[in-house]
């Protein structure tokens, strides 16, 4: 399953967030995907979107347990998770309201004038 998660950064911090993020697409991705595997993570993707009220990063990650992906990787002692918390701690900017308007996939049937929060 894709799961979205949308945050506001710090705009002092927006410059860094991306260095970090070239850095474990870089150099340091062979560390980053043991990390998502340990996860459970299958796929992630982020992006930046500058707002005139500031910049929005919206990851999405391709996992069957979110709550659990995210228990290892705060837990995790390898030093690529713990650098990205702090990076990611130092730029958070708060929460966004958001609302997931369109989740179809293939193979599923769902009942027509029913949500995925019925399942």
């Amino acid at each position: 399953m894709i799961h979205l998660v949308a945050r506001r950064l710090r705009p002092d911090h927006r410059d860094r967030v991306i260095e970090w993020l070239r850095e474990v697409d870089g150099p340091r991705r062979a560390e980053a995907l043991e990390s998502l595997a340990a996860e459970g993570v299958e796929h992630e993707t982020a992006m930046i979107i500058d707002t005139a009220d500031g910049p929005i990063i919206v990851y999405a990650m391709q996992t069957d347990d979110l709550d659990g992906s995210q228990a290892v990787a705060d837990a995790s002692p390898r030093p690529i998770d713990a650098e990205h918390r702090a990076v990611m701690r130092a730029a958070a900017g708060g929460r966004l309201a958001s609302e997931v308007v369109l989740d179809l996939h293939a193979g599923s049937v769902r009942p027509a004038g029913t949500s995925s929060d019925d399942d």
